[in-house]
């Protein structure tokens, strides 16, 4: 019988998300410029799990509001400059970066396109701000349909912490009143390779675990998640949240 001991892996989670954008991240930070980039921001940087990918480039900063966080990012990425600090306030000059991004950071904000305009205030004429991906949980689809109770929970879950449950699509306009020029946006693909490893399911389900806090009865949970599994290894499984990227020009 499987028990959740509330024991969340954070890194391994963000790990995970990482994967999900690392391809469309490494296309996006090319046409950015990113790779080349002399200074570059990682607002709500984590535990590291992208820094990591950058550690070796001169001038990686990245900042979190959330202390601990950045003290995982300190053995992950040992070499970024890191600062803990409110993403709405920055505590940079003007124009100090050459770019500038986040990954699921703008959903959880109370004010993103305050946040935008920051990222857009530190970063120099000419230089790159992208968020790399806002999901728009209105727009998510289960199937088999009896799982799509998870996602419901899940939702109010999420909403009940502050989260913008449409910031994906409003990434488009938030960028554009942020003043950013030559906007490019769209939705990550979504690709199904199979039925998630045995540890990414896990994590899955901790995550979910996670987000409810005690919200629902443990048996429904177990229902669930016995249902779930069985709809992965019978290949019916659908579990798609739209989202959505942006990059624009300062």
């Amino acid at each position: 019988m499987w028990i959740y001991n509330g024991e969340m892996d954070w890194h391994a989670r963000y790990i995970q998300q990482a994967g999900w954008t690392a391809q469309l991240r490494s296309f996006l930070f090319k046409q950015a410029g990113v790779f080349s980039a002399s200074r570059v921001l990682d607002l709500g940087c984590g535990t590291g799990a992208i820094l990591a990918e950058l550690g070796s480039q001169a001038g990686v900063y990245g900042l979190d509001l959330d202390f601990d966080m950045l003290c995982h990012s300190t053995r992950h990425a040992p070499s970024a400059l890191l600062t803990c600090a409110d993403a709405g306030s920055l505590p940079y000059k003007r124009a100090a970066f050459e770019a500038a991004f986040c990954h699921f950071v703008l959903l959880w904000v109370p004010d993103p396109l305050r946040v935008v305009s920051e990222m857009r205030r530190v970063t120099r004429v000419g230089g790159a701000v992208l968020a790399l991906a806002e999901p728009d949980y209105a727009g998510r689809i289960d199937y088999p349909l009896e799982l799509a109770e998870s996602g419901r929970w899940q939702a109010e879950a999420l909403h009940s912490q502050g989260v913008d449950m449409l910031m994906g699509r409003k990434l488009a306009a938030t960028f554009s009143r942020a003043g950013l020029r030559h906007i490019e946006t769209g939705v990550i693909g979504g690709q199904w390779r199979g039925a998630p490893t045995s540890s990414q399911f896990e994590l899955e389900w901790q995550t979910l675990m996670s987000d409810l806090g005690g919200r629902v009865a443990p048996e429904q949970l177990q229902e669930l998640r016995a249902l779930d599994q069985h709809a992965w290894q019978t290949g019916e499984r659908v579990l798609y949240v739209p989202t959505f990227y942006a990059w624009g020009v300062v």
